[in-house]
């Protein structure tokens, strides 16, 4: 029985007790080392961090799932040969056939959005007669492919019709201390000619070069989320062994889109002050003799104790804010690579000793968003990883959009530890400010949320939801209020005991600038 790419069976492993455990996976690849076979598996339901390279005997062949030829039908796009989604698996044991159906026929599959809204699909018989025609004249053909092209030109934001206006969301009332606050959610102002870029290799219509030849002027915005619909059998594997960074040796996550003659690599050695990537210890030495970095590129504008923050514009340093993204790549599998770092701030967080000031993390940002936010990218590297610095990143985030006089939030889909990073970092701050509120006149101390978002920086979709994940949210005799029980009090202060790692606004040097300026670029 052989195994092949594409199969499907239980493969041993051990957990985080230690335990042997056999969780279904998938064969990504095999490869043939001295004359023996290994398997790239993907645990199917598990981050892909946690692929892996095993060997045979740790695969369980009496469970074996062999994937179906593939449907001749046109699949997505259009493209046929492309691989189904979800293909049916044929299961084989000892004694037995059985076919495996589609996975999630039936299921309901939650849609993520704001906390109050919810959305709704009915059928309806429509009569025969009232049926649209579907002639398929030139003119009728022409109008839809115009059409088509307009809509797809429109951004999110204004894809209502202009004849049937969009169905309002109802408004939330905004939850305070015996008091509600009727305040409507202002709309946000629409920027003409600003669109997200949503490939990073800038061959869609959002690209820089105009259809007629005239170059068109620096791209402003760049978003970082990753497009899954180019995902293939390459990027979803491990490409890169082991990372050599100062005096820690990193094992990669993900894929990284290093050059192609250093995957095949034992150790790929990074310069801890450029990132400069070298493919072996000699050619490291001789680079550091060169190399008159001792600490990333750019300005300081935060230092206390040990710990220091670096600027960097995305536009004067390339080569470093490229090799950052190589670096980040390997531990960040929702975002995509850009190599146009200009539109991008790159904010690196260093811990100094006598050698010099070494990475601990970095958060980019873009310099003008249109949809508030004051994060793209965040990382902390594995070795500090648990430490505190994850939130002491977050924190620096919203200190600075303090300083710009605006409210943020970090641009989604967001990793698992990234989630909750910022759902500890929100409840803790938003816990923060209600436990400091004093009663005056012996009544109950009042804020609404507008205040709280004011007070903290961070955007009111935000607090809501927090609000909403700790249960302080409660309705009483006609209004919402927040009530704070022992519990959460008594969690809550345990959990400040630990976070020794906290933001000193007096040490922030920082300026901010009017990126909408071309010549601040």
């Amino acid at each position: 029985m052989e195994v092949v790419e594409g199969c499907r069976l239980p493969v041993l492993r051990r957990n985080q007790e230690n335990e042997d455990e056999w969780p279904l996976a998938e064969i990504l690849s095999v490869k043939d080392i001295s004359g023996r076979k290994v398997f790239y598996v993907h645990y199917i339901d598990f981050n892909k961090r946690l692929d892996e390279w095993v060997t045979p005997e740790r695969l369980d062949l009496k469970k074996i799932q062999f994937p179906k030829k593939e449907a001749k039908t046109p699949t997505k796009n259009g493209l046929p040969g492309s691989r189904p989604n979800s293909p049916e698996r044929e299961l084989k044991t000892l004694d037995l056939s059985l076919h495996s159906s589609a996975a999630g026929i039936g299921k309901t599959i939650p849609t993520p959005g704001l906390p109050y809204l919810a959305a709704s699909a009915s059928l309806q018989r429509v009569p025969v007669d009232k049926l649209p025609d579907r002639t398929n004249s030139i003119e009728n053909v022409t109008k839809n492919l115009l059409s088509k092209r307009k809509l797809e030109a429109v951004s999110l934001a204004t894809q209502c019709s202009p004849v049937t206006p969009a169905a309002a969301a109802p408004e939330i009332p905004t939850p305070v201390y015996a008091q509600q606050n009727g305040s409507a959610r202002r709309p946000m102002p629409q920027v003409a000619g600003r669109k997200r870029k949503a490939n990073c290799l800038g061959t869609d219509e959002d690209s820089q070069d105009s259809s007629d030849g005239i170059p068109s002027a620096p791209r402003m915005t760049g978003s970082l989320v990753s497009d899954r619909s180019h995902d293939d059998i390459v990027t979803r594997m491990k490409n890169i062994e082991c990372i050599e960074l100062g005096r820690h040796r990193l094992k990669p996550w993900y894929f990284s889109p290093y050059p192609q003659e250093l995957t095949s690599l034992p150790v790929l050695y990074l310069c801890e002050f450029c990132l400069k990537y070298l493919k072996s210890l000699k050619c490291l030495q001789r680079h550091l003799t060169k190399c008159n970095l001792r600490h990333p590129p750019g300005n300081e504008i935060y230092r206390k104790g040990t710990i220091s923050f670096f600027e960097i514009d995305g536009r004067k340093n390339k080569n470093y804010s490229q090799n950052l993204c190589l670096l980040a790549k390997c531990f960040l599998d929702h975002k995509t690579l850009y190599y146009d770092t200009d539109p991008f701030l790159f904010y690196v967080m260093t811990e100094y000793d006598c050698k010099g000031f070494h990475i601990v993390g970095y958060f980019s940002k873009e310099k003008e968003s249109t949809e508030d936010y004051n994060v793209a990218c965040i990382l902390t590297l594995p070795p500090y990883q648990r430490r505190g610095y994850g939130k002491l990143l977050i924190e620096f985030s919203y200190e600075l959009s303090k300083v710009e006089g605006k409210t943020g939030t970090p641009e989604k889909p967001l990793s698992d530890l990234g989630l909750l990073s910022y759902r500890s970092y929100w409840s803790q701050t938003i816990l923060e400010i209600l436990m400091e509120l004093k009663s005056e006149n012996g009544e109950r101390p009042q804020i609404t949320i507008n205040e709280i978002s004011e007070l903290t920086s961070i955007k009111k979709e935000d607090v809501i939801s927090t609000l909403q994940y700790l249960n302080l949210i409660n309705y009483y005799k006609g209004q919402y209020i927040l009530t704070l029980s022992e519990d959460i009090v008594e969690g809550h202060e345990k959990a400040m005991m630990k976070r020794h790692l906290r933001i000193d606004s007096k040490c922030l040097h920082f300026t901010p600038k009017d990126w909408s300026k071309r010549g601040k670029w």
